[in-house]
């Protein structure tokens, strides 16, 4: 069981941080007063298996929140957890702007300031930072750059992997609503019209070798395997790491089918960094 803590100043990210660490595979539990931390940990501990990753986001709003908190992260030491502590924090010119943007009132502002408030969490947190394993300071980082700190020292590397769905269609059954790119293969000769090949589809080996022996398929798959290279690399660096690729014919049966398993095959065949599976959704309609 992996534990971790993400703490730090209000406005400073713990959100992002915790979105991130969701798609990372962990289990996460938004303000969790301190006393349960451990009895949430346990029982993850006892989920076999089914959780194995627990992240607790914390805030002051709990007034006993650093001494609780310092004391909880003892015992879950004590008990072999070795809990990880993230810390984030930020100037307080760019808590305070970030603070205006969304009209919101600081935790601990009470009938003061909102630079009153922020002065006194830092002030209360300033143990908790001191004994944090992780420090990232926010004022410079786009939600991009943070999200690419958390997934560098808390990501593994089987949730790094980008993971990509090819999706073969027919258009006369609609375009799918979660596609990211769609691409149309209705440029190659439809083995429809083909009376020996009808009947086969897209994952036999004689509809396959026609379809992409067909004058055009080799440069269309190569050449849009480059642009799924520059395309790729950008949405890493935006932090997104799910792609839906659909691949269309008319019916969905013979060449988008051919075409998505040989995109797939080489898309893995190139870099162990993807995860790629395949899924036809209309074949068999017919």
């Amino acid at each position: 069981m992996e534990v971790a803590v993400v703490t730090g100043l209000s406005g400073a990210g713990r959100s992002t941080a915790a979105k991130c660490l969701e798609d990372l595979g962990w289990f996460v539990v938004d303000n969790l007063p301190p006393e349960l931390i451990t009895t949430m940990v346990e029982l993850g501990a006892q989920a076999r298996g089914a959780i194995t990753k627990v992240a607790v986001v914390m805030d002051v709003r709990s007034r006993a929140f650093t001494d609780d908190l310092a004391a909880v992260i003892k015992e879950l030491d004590a008990q072999g957890y070795k809990p990880r502590v993230l810390f984030l924090e930020a100037t307080d010119e760019v808590l305070i702007r970030r603070f205006e943007q969304v009209r919101r009132t600081h935790p601990m502002q009470g009938d003061g300031r909102l630079s009153d408030g922020i002065v006194a969490e830092r002030a209360l947190l300033a143990p908790l930072r001191d004994e944090a394993d992780v420090v990232v300071e926010t004022s410079s980082l786009s939600v991009h750059d943070l999200r690419a700190k958390i997934e560098e020292t808390f990501g593994s590397e089987a949730s790094l992997r980008t993971k990509i769905t090819v999706l073969s269609f027919g258009y006369k059954y609609g375009l799918p609503m979660d596609a990211d790119l769609v691409v149309d293969v209705r440029f190659l000769p439809n083995p429809f019209w083909i009376p020996e090949l009808r009947d086969y589809t897209g994952l036999d080996s004689e509809v396959s070798n026609y379809v992409l022996t067909q004058e055009g398929a080799e440069d269309f798959l190569t050449r849009y395997q480059e642009l799924l290279r520059i395309v790729g690399a950008g949405y890493r660096r935006e932090g997104k790491r799910y792609l839906t690729l659909a691949v269309g014919c008319t019916g969905g049966k013979h060449r988008s089918v051919a075409m998505s398993e040989e995109l797939a095959r080489r898309l893995s065949a190139e870099d162990d960094s993807l995860s790629v599976k395949v899924v036809h959704r209309d074949l068999g309609r017919e």
